[in-house]
């Protein structure tokens, strides 16, 4: 979910990018004019299908009232949780969790809405 049109802090990766160290690195004034500007403008988030559709990798995502916003960057159905799920780049400002958004699976619009990642975390064993 990461190339090099979307830095670390868009991925949900800043916390191993260290920017107070002294030592310098690829990319690291990039990464400081983000920080300076106010932080990445979008972010990496899991949706999932409400209406019947497999969101696919390059789909754009759609506001309710049909403004493109962002695009899919992988989806699938899980059978482990018995639901259409995908990743999608999207403004920070509608990546709050339940946000309803609309993916756009070959010609229809396909309701989903903004869910946490990871998926899935597995239960902490007890003793």
């Amino acid at each position: 979910e990461i190339s090099d049109t979307i830095n670390v802090f868009e991925a949900g990766l800043g916390r191993y990018c260290k920017l107070e160290k002294e030592a310098d690195f690829v990319g690291k004034p990039a990464l400081l004019a983000v920080q300076a500007a106010g932080g990445p403008k979008r972010k990496l988030v899991g949706l999932e299908t409400i209406d019947r559709g497999i969101a696919r990798d390059g789909y754009p995502v759609f506001t309710l009232d049909g403004k493109e916003i962002g695009v899919v960057t992988s989806g699938s159905p899980s059978p482990f949780l018995k639901k259409n799920i995908a990743m999608a780049y999207v403004p920070v400002e509608l990546s709050a969790v339940d946000t309803e958004l609309a993916v756009q699976v070959r010609s229809t619009m396909v309701k989903s809405k903004v869910v946490p990642l990871p998926f899935y975390k597995k239960p902490k064993k007890t003793t």
